[in-house]
């Protein structure tokens, strides 16, 4: 399983170049997962249903099963976060796990940057930026700095992230 991963402000686009880039890797034949790291508090289950009561009744772990999808809910009740090698371990094997978030984490990153919503670039600050996907034109890069690929240009980014991703 390889690992790589995609990182930005809020606002930047993640999400809508992931939803661009899956596609396209899955078309080269690759089975993609992701993990997303989010600070905020998330729950994907609803008040009232039986697994939501079930989880805050105090179980540890609940499985939910439904026709189409399975998800498994794990509580921290307190407990600091899992690394991400434990939730590496714990997802099904597959070609590439594409990773947002986890900024301090060892792995690839490229960092999706608009010049129009004036924040720095989280580079060089974050480690393990290894190029930048803007659709600013490319400033010219000294040596050491990230690649900087066009935002709209899909086929190179997803191979970029194939040529760049780590085996974990």
């Amino acid at each position: 399983m390889k690992t790589f991963g995609i990182a930005g402000h809020s606002g930047m686009g993640k999400t809508t170049l992931l939803e661009r880039l899956v596609p396209e890797l899955a078309s080269r034949g690759l089975t993609v997962s992701l993990i997303k790291h989010s600070h905020k508090d998330i729950d994907i289950d609803r008040p009232g249903k039986d697994s939501y009561r079930l989880r805050e009744s105090g179980c540890k772990e609940v499985l939910l099963l439904g026709n189409q999808r399975w998800a498994l809910m794990h509580e921290l009740r307190e407990a600091p976060e899992p690394p991400l090698d434990y939730l590496l371990d714990r997802m099904q094997h597959c070609d590439l796990v594409l990773i947002e978030g986890f900024k301090h984490g060892d792995f690839p990153k490229m960092e999706v940057w608009r010049a129009e919503l004036d924040k720095t670039t989280l580079w060089p600050q974050w480690p393990g930026i290894v190029a930048i996907a803007s659709d600013s034109p490319a400033a010219p890069q000294a040596q050491g700095e990230p690649a900087w690929l066009p935002l709209s240009d899909v086929p190179a980014i997803a191979t970029f992230v194939l040529a760049n991703a780590v085996t974990r």
